[in-house]
């Protein structure tokens, strides 16, 4: 399997919740398709509330806990939201082409609304910090 969108979201978010979905699967794309999943079916706060649990479950399996960023996560989740509120669209892939940013100008979308460094705090990496420049609401 080469891609993430081989799978339905059932499937997909079953692999994941059970730690089995392929690791090269899951890349920045399958994460926001994650949350975008996650809030469709359970609005925003459970989306927080699984996705965060589901993913230190699978980093964990694969040996990489260390790689987790409980920010970046949440950010991520709150950014896919900010998006979601304001779309018709009934696909994540009708989703990411109506908003690429999420996709490719992930991290300067983040650094907008921090004035530190996410990607590298340890801070961050083990509990969530609200954005001190521009809230995601």
């Amino acid at each position: 399997m080469q891609d993430h969108f081989e799978l339905n979201d059932d499937e997909f978010t079953s692999q994941f919740r059970n730690a089995t979905l392929d690791a090269k699967l899951f890349d920045h794309e399958a994460h926001l398709r994650l949350a975008w999943i996650y809030i469709n079916k359970d609005g925003l706060d459970r989306a927080i509330d699984k996705t965060t649990h589901q993913l230190k479950k699978f980093v964990e399996t694969l040996g990489a806990s260390n790689k987790y960023n409980e920010t970046i996560t949440v950010a991520a989740i709150k950014a896919v939201y900010h998006f979601w509120l304001k779309s018709n669209t009934k696909t994540f892939q009708a989703f990411i082409l109506e908003n690429p940013r999420l996709k490719n100008n992930f991290k300067e979308l983040l650094v907008a609304h921090y004035d530190i460094d996410i990607f590298s705090s340890e801070i961050a990496k083990s509990s969530f910090l609200e954005p001190t420049l521009l809230p995601f609401d």
